[in-house]
């Protein structure tokens, strides 16, 4: 996916007035996914984002345990600005729901696998029981 597009979408999804907002919660939230995918996972979705992207998910921010989904957000929280964990949530899925988009339905599946419970909802691909 192109930058252009990437951003775009998660501007609209996010409801950001500026790109530059969409860019600070993609960089953030990918940046902090990056920690909990390892291996073919992690490097099929970088190859599937925006060259930038791709870099800050393979170059992540550290986590020393994979986080639940609302320690995730707590942690986005943490790392924007003026952010609260309402606010992070709305950054969380508007990215996320971009990057399950760019990977398809089969790579987010995987991706789900190598995450702890509760992450289908900030991809916007809730488990059907």
């Amino acid at each position: 996916m192109r930058w252009e597009a990437f951003l775009g979408h998660v501007q609209e999804r996010g409801e950001y007035t500026t790109p530059q907002e969409a860019e600070r919660a993609a960089r953030t939230v990918l940046a902090l996914l990056g920690a909990h995918l390892v291996g073919e996972v992690r490097a099929e979705l970088a190859a599937r984002l925006p060259e930038t992207f791709a870099l800050v998910l393979l170059n992540p921010l550290q986590t020393a345990e994979p986080l639940p989904p609302e320690r995730f957000l707590r942690a986005t929280a943490a790392w924007i600005e003026g952010a609260t964990e309402q606010t992070a949530a709305w950054d969380v899925s508007a990215v996320l729901s971009v990057a399950a988009d760019a990977a398809g339905e089969e790579l987010t599946r995987r991706i789900l696998l190598q995450l702890p419970p509760g992450y289908d909802l900030l991809f916007g691909r809730p488990e059907r029981a």
